[in-house]
């Protein structure tokens, strides 16, 4: 039996593309992976369907607590699955929800997080969640913010944007591997690259780059183009969108952006993400 190998990051931050890297590096196929198949190589730690086999009342009658209460036996289940390490993705905190742990550290090996500029993300989660950008940008300052349990995935608690990236980054430790999305659209080679040294691999560089190339935004965009995919919210047109950084620039005014800055400003210079004149 395994541990768990965390993909972990705030929604719409890169995760869904580093999943799909990981498989096209790690399996070397010949053929482009679907992208609705990507479950079948990094398992999602908010699944219903897991949540199933580990509670015993009626899915209509579940609660908040009830799902909080069966992670950690969920996530030790998934360990269950393989005699290595197991890749799983998350969007919760690294936190207590409602008394219990939203990440099983008993079972966990190492973690890979991903983080993104929430101006960006901001962006990004009003066209997921059908909300006006002031909207999305309060939600992402919310703290202990939860998602609703659903027929595909049980709540998830990703808290702030802050709160996130500080209960993951902070402090630093060894078996943490830290990525930001920009740096995954700005230098693909190196910073892939890292991630699979992190992971102990030291792949020929056309491997390397057939994974790269194989997970990018544009190709994963067609594939839901042709073929749709089933990880896209019901409130929005498609999952893969824009898959760019700095959009902000253009789509947020100059009081949006005061506003995120002031409720996000310490874990934002963090990670470089404050712009000039804020």
């Amino acid at each position: 039996m395994g541990k768990i190998i965390w993909l972990a990051s705030y929604p719409k931050s890169g995760n869904t593309w580093t999943r799909a890297f990981l498989h096209n590096l790690l399996l070397n196929p010949d053929k482009l992976v679907y992208i609705n198949d990507l479950d079948t190589f990094c398992a999602g730690e908010s699944t219903t369907a897991n949540y199933k086999l580990h509670l015993d009342t009626p899915f209509a009658t579940w609660t908040e607590e009830d799902g909080a209460r069966a992670r950690a036996l969920v996530h030790a289940w998934l360990t269950e699955m393989s005699a290595d390490n197991v890749f799983v993705k998350g969007h919760c905190a690294l936190a207590k929800d409602h008394g219990h742990p939203a990440a099983n550290l008993e079972v966990t090996a190492e973690a890979i997080y991903i983080v993104r500029n929430p101006l960006d993300v901001a962006i990004s989660a009003a066209h997921q969640n059908g909300l006006s950008l002031d909207q999305s940008i309060r939600l992402l300052a919310t703290p202990d913010s939860r998602s609703k349990t659903g027929r595909k995935n049980v709540h998830e608690f990703p808290g702030s944007w802050s709160q996130h990236v500080a209960s993951w980054t902070a402090p630093p430790h060894p078996t943490l591997h830290v990525m930001r999305y920009e740096d995954m659209l700005a230098k693909p080679r190196e910073t892939f690259g890292g991630l699979a040294r992190f992971l102990g691999l030291d792949p020929p560089e056309a491997p390397l780059r057939n994974a790269i190339n194989m997970s990018s935004f544009e190709v994963l965009k067609e594939q839901e183009r042709r073929w749709g995919f089933r990880e896209k919210s019901d409130h929005a047109d498609a999952f893969f969108r824009a898959g760019s950084s700095g959009k902000w620039k253009d789509k947020l005014t100059r009081e949006q952006i005061a506003m995120m800055v002031n409720l996000q400003r310490q874990k934002m210079a963090c990670f470089g993400y404050i712009p000039a004149g804020f």
